[in-house]
């Protein structure tokens, strides 16, 4: 319940973020909340921001769908959590993100799974709701968020995120092709087009080590590397 509090406030700020920049690009207000209620998905969603400034809808949906096709395997993952009711399924895809999938398998026996799915995910969602609400203010009062430091909440966010995993190698060439690749393709492509370019970072997940990118490493688990990226 600590680690989901502490994840839920951050979740909070950078839900925060999320509002104030979305508020300040010209989008209603009305729409970056259902954003938030309905898509219920960070990167997508900054994603979607910038492709819909720059004029680019279909960009926006399509790459929002790449983003998140590993919520298909993660809800085979997390079936046996959400049970056989077909409302407890709808509902728990709902809330199906990294955060709510991760507690869940982490846990020992499937009590504990399920208490950790539906805490995370609910707790996640109402924070990061709130948050946006709170960045629709109060973006309107400051105007620009760049002024209070508000655009480098969610890059330093996910930066805190994944630093526990470049400890390997083959997290580490991810990371560094895939930030290479975004930053030399800004000035050649419409915004959010430089961060999906960047996924070519995952072939060298499989550089320079035995075996496929996608297999189980020692552990049994997904490698880490492909979890960084």
């Amino acid at each position: 319940m600590r680690d989901v509090l502490a994840l839920s406030v951050a979740a909070g700020f950078v839900g925060l973020s999320f509002g104030a920049i979305a508020i300040a690009s010209g989008l209603p207000g009305w729409a970056v909340i259902a954003m938030s209620a309905i898509v219920f998905a960070g990167g997508s969603q900054f994603m979607a921001v910038s492709m819909l400034v720059a004029g680019n809808p279909v960009a926006a949906v399509l790459g929002g769908l790449l983003l998140n096709a590993r919520h298909f395997p993660f809800g085979m993952a997390v079936a046996d959590v959400l049970g056989a009711r077909w409302r407890n399924r709808l509902v728990g895809s709902h809330i199906l993100i990294d955060e709510s999938v991760a507690f869940a398998l982490a846990q020992p026996d499937a009590r504990l799974r399920r208490q950790a799915y539906w805490m995370t995910g609910f707790a996640l969602f109402v924070c990061w709701n709130i948050g946006t609400v709170a960045g629709l203010l109060l973006g309107n009062a400051v105007g620009d968020p760049a002024a209070i430091g508000l655009d480098a909440a969610f890059p330093a966010g996910l930066l805190a995120l994944i630093l526990p995993g470049l400890r390997e190698p083959a997290a580490r060439r991810v990371a560094v092709i895939g930030a290479l690749v975004a930053v030399l393709a800004t000035p050649l492509l419409p915004a959010g087009l430089p961060v999906l370019l960047s996924l070519v970072g995952l072939v060298a997940a499989g550089v320079g080590r035995p075996g496929q990118a996608g297999q189980e490493g020692p552990s049994g688990g997904v490698d880490r590397a492909e979890a960084t990226a």
